[in-house]
């Protein structure tokens, strides 16, 4: 992937400094600060560190991805990075997310290191998770697991919290791939959503739920739309069938 600073900030370095943050904040402008001051930055809002390139016989399947979290559009490297975002974005303890963040540029006992972290994750509590996406076969190289240790310190000096990732879970993420389809904003169909959660205010079966319609082909798509965005609840274990229960998600104090 084709890196898009250039060398320009590097003399602002500081000999004493062991670990830089490289990023193009939310108006494109390049900064280089040391990563001590990185909890000053709203990384979710900067513009990608990097591009992802297209050419014929390429390996990866870069492509991009509407959060429905945040309702921005955000390019990913490969179909595996695709996967995590919708999970991030289906997660109700997530607010925002962005992709390729920043350039880590360090020193450590092993010498000078640079990597590009794949996810940015600004959860609800305005704590961070920084996340690393992988292909299955490559989590045990030990290319792969130093540059996982180098980045989990990084993080932890940052007070952040890092994951690196393969595949997800399957079960999940058969659910979550089938509800993205409905995530996003309701338009005509708005009026069914008192009724569904009136419904289901005590649980009852998706089949129970849409007993009321002899064609319940739209609000079959509410109901789903309402469990994307977790206003009626469901067993994220069990496989999603008409006869998954579901119920209403309380209503917050304030509403």
């Amino acid at each position: 992937m084709s890196p898009k600073r250039p060398n320009t900030l590097r003399s602002v370095r500081h000999a004493s400094q062991q670990l830089y943050i490289h990023y193009y904040d939310a108006g494109g402008t390049e900064r280089l600060l040391p990563a001590d001051q990185a909890h000053e930055v709203r990384f979710e809002t900067c513009k990608p560190a990097r591009d992802f390139p297209t050419y014929v016989g390429q390996q990866h399947t870069p492509g991009s991805y509407w959060a429905a979290s945040s309702d921005t559009v955000l390019d990913y490297e490969s179909f595996l990075e695709a996967r995590w975002m919708k999970l991030l974005d289906f997660d109700a303890k997530i607010a925002c997310f962005s992709a390729q963040p920043f350039i880590f540029e360090g020193i450590d006992a092993d010498g000078s290191w640079t990597h590009y972290p794949d996810l940015f994750v600004r959860r609800t509590d305005g704590s961070v998770l920084l996340l690393d996406v992988k292909n299955p076969e490559q989590l045990d190289k030990p290319k792969v697991q130093l540059q996982a240790r180098r980045t989990a310190t990084a993080c932890q000096e940052l007070g952040w919290d890092y994951q690196m990732v393969g595949e997800p879970d399957p079960q999940l993420w058969a659910t979550v791939e089938w509800l993205a389809g409905y995530r996003r904003p309701l338009n005509a169909a708005a009026s069914l959503v008192d009724i569904l959660l009136f419904r289901a205010q005590h649980p009852l079966t998706i089949a129970e739920l849409l007993s009321l319609w002899s064609d319940p082909d739209i609000e079959r798509a509410v109901t789903y739309h309402l469990m994307w965005h977790h206003r009626l609840h469901f067993d994220l274990t069990r496989p999603l069938r008409d006869h998954t229960q579901v119920w209403a998600a309380p209503v917050p104090e304030h509403a």
